[in-house]
């Protein structure tokens, strides 16, 4: 393969004719850490892949309804139609303290019962997704389909791919891997690796910002480690990998081993309907870097455009019938040195769990601590019965003490919560906190900090986040697009967990309304949808 899509010129696009009913490829696209607002910010000027896409069925109050919004738990939602209480992703990593080895935090791709390689930190599994794919599904139906997933991060192609897939690849130091062992490697998968990682090696300049870019080209000094942000240009120094991962060259990369493995594979040819899930990362990265409210956030939405518009001009020429819905895994809060409207701040969440953790000492005249904080807040197992209901309600009580601090529910509280109903932003934060929970994973205490606080103390790794129950962190676009597909910009709600039961009935796929959270979107699949 001679050239990556991110180094294509404009393809011209030559619309296929529509064939069956059903779409013969569907395509699932994640972008990371794409907010509605963020979306909405640069849709006047989108002229590319993200403009045609909206003109079809869009969802701007599409949301990730959970609270635990991250990478993991979003991506777990896309192609299941299950909340995280249902499929068991509740975060990017839980404790198990009963893990025999010093980490005690499990990954969500690992499979922590193996030994990883030499130089590995984990080997890559999709054994914590409890429930089937959209993908999966369609295999159990026909085992002629084909389940395709890449993406930049693992997580993201295992979570859309789910169990088994036909080809799974992600990024990693040397090139695209994949966790699936055996089977043909196809021949695109190196090629594209070899120019990707040749293109890293050589460096690429500075991007030049447009008119619109340039005018956000602010510098912004951030306090705790960091350099200022707000004027990046997305250079690739030679050799820098991390550079390139907060580039928009990261999502070409995908994009490009996504259009040569539907081109080698012949995806949407064969007698059944086939699904490709593509997980683009380089957005997040760039959020968490350098906020999404600078100069570099600009820069990297309009590549994007531009790349998705080349690579849906691929399809196009590729006479495919097919059907793409684009979302995103979770949105993302701006620097706390660039609001506007006050009441931003900055908190470290180790010391705020740190302090109550010693005041509950303290209190109850425990030799220990009585909590572990691993990210989720867990009762040291050391703790008897009755120590342990006594301190759980102490340290709920401590951590709403804190002026940061929203609210903090125990794990019966969260799970005599009433499953939510209605519109996603009318949802209670107990509720979403409620969507995220799966018994024995979870913390056995979830805090809620309050909107616009930032939990990153140390911004020498990054300055900005997501992760919390409000509607920045859980709101996101959710666009359909079809060729004939009538434009139609929805006001009402949707949820991730809506598209895959819209998707199966758009493929004539039963799927079993008991199994899932979401519903079929009307709209989107019309008289094919159960009930209709």
């Amino acid at each position: 393969m001679k050239k990556l899509v991110f180094l294509l010129a404009p393809l011209l696009a030559v619309s296929p004719a529509q064939g069956a009913e059903r779409p013969d490829l569907l395509v699932a696209i994640s972008v990371d850490q794409l907010s509605s607002d963020l979306f909405e910010e640069y849709a006047p000027y989108f002229t590319g892949g993200l403009k045609r896409l909206s003109g079809g069925v869009a969802y701007l109050d599409g949301f990730q309804a959970h609270a635990a919004t991250e990478t993991c738990p979003g991506h777990s939602t896309i192609l299941t139609g299950a909340h995280p209480s249902r499929n068991g992703v509740v975060a990017n990593g839980w404790g198990d303290l009963s893990l025999e080895r010093a980490n005690k935090v499990v990954y969500c791709a690992e499979d922590e019962a193996k030994t990883p390689d030499d130089g590995q930190p984990y080997v890559v599994s999709p054994v914590h997704l409890l429930v089937p794919t959209l993908g999966e599904r369609m295999k159990a139906a026909n085992p002629a389909s084909r389940n395709v997933a890449v993406a930049g991060k693992d997580r993201s192609a295992v979570m859309m791919g789910g169990h088994a897939p036909d080809q799974r690849w992600f990024w990693g130091s040397g090139g695209f891997t994949t966790d699936l062992a055996g089977g043909v490697v196809p021949a695109s998968v190196p090629a594209v690796s070899k120019a990707t990682l040749d293109l890293v090696a050589k460096g690429a300049p500075a991007l030049v910002a447009p008119p619109l870019c340039a005018a956000r080209m602010t510098s912004v000094a951030v306090p705790g480690g960091s350099p200022a942000v707000g004027d990046g240009t997305l250079a690739i120094p030679a050799g820098d990998m991390s550079a390139f991962t907060r580039s928009p060259a990261y999502d070409g990369a995908v994009l490009a081993l996504a259009a040569a493995l539907v081109r080698e594979m012949r995806l949407g040819k064969g007698e059944a309907p086939d699904i490709l899930s593509v997980g683009l990362s380089a957005t997040d990265y760039v959020g968490h870097k350098y906020g999404p409210g600078g100069g570099e956030m600009c820069l990297q939405m309009l590549a994007l455009d531009r790349q998705i518009g080349d690579f849906l001009a691929f399809l196009d020429n590729s006479g495919i019938d097919y059907e793409v819905v684009l979302t995103a895994d979770h949105g993302g809060l701006d620097i706390p040195e660039r609001d506007d409207e006050g009441g931003a701040r900055r908190v470290d969440p180790a010391a705020l769990i740190q302090e109550a953790n010693r005041t509950v000492a303290a209190d109850l005249g425990l030799p220990f601590m009585p909590f572990v904080d691993l990210g989720e807040i867990y009762a040291d197992p050391r703790l008897t019965d009755e120590q342990r209901g006594k301190a759980i309600a102490a340290m709920v009580a401590a951590l709403k003490q804190s002026d940061d601090v929203f609210d903090a529910y125990d794990a019966q509280a969260i799970l005599a919560a009433p499953a939510p109903t209605g519109h996603p932003s009318g949802w209670s934060p107990l509720q979403r906190v409620r969507a995220s929970y799966y018994p024995g994973r979870s913390g056995d205490i979830v805090v809620v900090l309050d909107p616009k606080v930032t939990p990153i103390a140390d911004t020498t790794y990054y300055i900005s986040t997501h992760g919390s129950a409000w509607d920045y962190d859980r709101r996101v676009p959710i666009l359909f697009w079809r060729k004939g597909m009538e434009e139609y910009p929805s006001a009402e709600p949707a949820m991730t967990v809506d598209i895959m039961p819209t998707l199966a009935a758009t493929i004539g796929l039963e799927v079993d309304p008991a199994q899932i959270d979401g519903t079929c979107l009307v709209a989107v699949a019309g008289p094919a949808c159960p009930g209709n």
